[in-house]
């Protein structure tokens, strides 16, 4: 079986998202790599023994022990199909154990502190990249949409009369999420001030370049640390950041929190009980302020 039999299967009959599948396509070539360079053997080859010292080789590196799970992640799965295809008899990750990841907290930004950054015309200039970056900032922060679904979004995707956005999420389950009526005039003047743009490159994709192509995750990814430096003196200042903001703000204000694993697109419900953790310390920092006792 090649990795690429195996990634049509994550991807079609799995239906993982293409994040997921380039990722484990990277984890099986490096791990194919390190079999062939150091042992002559291939993926179908490989015992415990060549996956410990595989492990071993990236620890030595110092990677992190989420980025080592997923690796890990990716070598059970592809074992296992070859199992199921009786490929092999047996799996060399039987043995193997994933390291424990320590939890976090999600990390996200105050509601006061996005009300002053999209509220302040002062940081978003009126010309084209102006209107979409503040637009990105608006998307992530009011529906919580993932960086790739930010991307794959379509003009047709919105449906302003019912104030609506459809959004493709992981293994391409659809979900649909309310828009606010400010958000909802946001996009409709967005994509008018698109429309006047003299692009040779028109497209239906709803965040576009100033040069009307397809916006990429590191453009994203720019735009979102540059006007959260603003407002944020955290280190970390990524589009789920703003979609840990999105979550936060909701059950902070008492919303249900299976609403909000389906605004989310959460398969379970434990993903999204992350978020009860921040609810917990901000009642713990108001009982200390406000308690005398405390």
């Amino acid at each position: 079986m090649s990795i690429n039999s195996f990634l049509i299967f994550l991807q079609h009959e799995k239906r993982y998202s293409n994040h997921t599948v380039v990722s484990y396509e990277q984890d099986l070539q490096r791990f194919e790599e390190f079999l062939n360079e150091n042992f002559e053997l291939g993926l179908l080859d490989a015992k415990a023994i060549h996956v410990r010292s595989f492990l071993a080789s990236l620890i030595e590196e110092n990677l992190s022990e989420s980025t080592v799970g997923r690796k890990i992640s990716a070598l059970r799965s592809f074992y296992k199909h070859a199992i199921t295809t009786e490929l092999r008899a047996d799996s060399p990750m039987a043995l193997i154990k994933s390291p424990k990841i320590p939890k976090k907290l999600p990390v996200f930004v105050e509601d006061a502190k996005m009300d002053f950054l999209l509220d302040n015309d002062d940081y978003f200039s009126l010309d084209f990249s102006g209107r979409r970056d503040k637009l990105i900032i608006e998307i992530l922060f009011g529906t919580g949409v993932r960086l790739a679904e930010l991307m794959g979004l379509k003009e047709n995707d919105i449906d302003f009369y019912q104030g609506t956005i459809k959004v493709l999420g992981k293994r391409n389950k659809e979900r649909i999420i309310p828009l606010h009526a400010e958000l909802v005039t946001q996009i409709k003047n967005y994509i008018n001030l698109k429309l006047s743009q003299d692009f040779d490159n028109k497209n239906a994709t709803l965040i576009v370049t100033n040069t009307g192509a397809p916006a990429y995750s590191k453009l994203i990814y720019r735009v979102v640390n540059s006007y959260l430096t603003h407002v944020s003196t955290q280190s970390k200042k990524s589009p789920h950041v703003l979609r840990h903001s999105f979550a936060t703000s909701l059950l902070n204000r008492g919303a249900d929190l299976n609403a909000i694993k389906e605004l989310l697109g959460h398969a379970s419900l434990a993903a999204t009980q992350v978020y009860t953790h921040n609810s917990i310390e901000r009642l713990k920092s108001i009982y200390k302020q406000a308690h005398p006792k405390a």
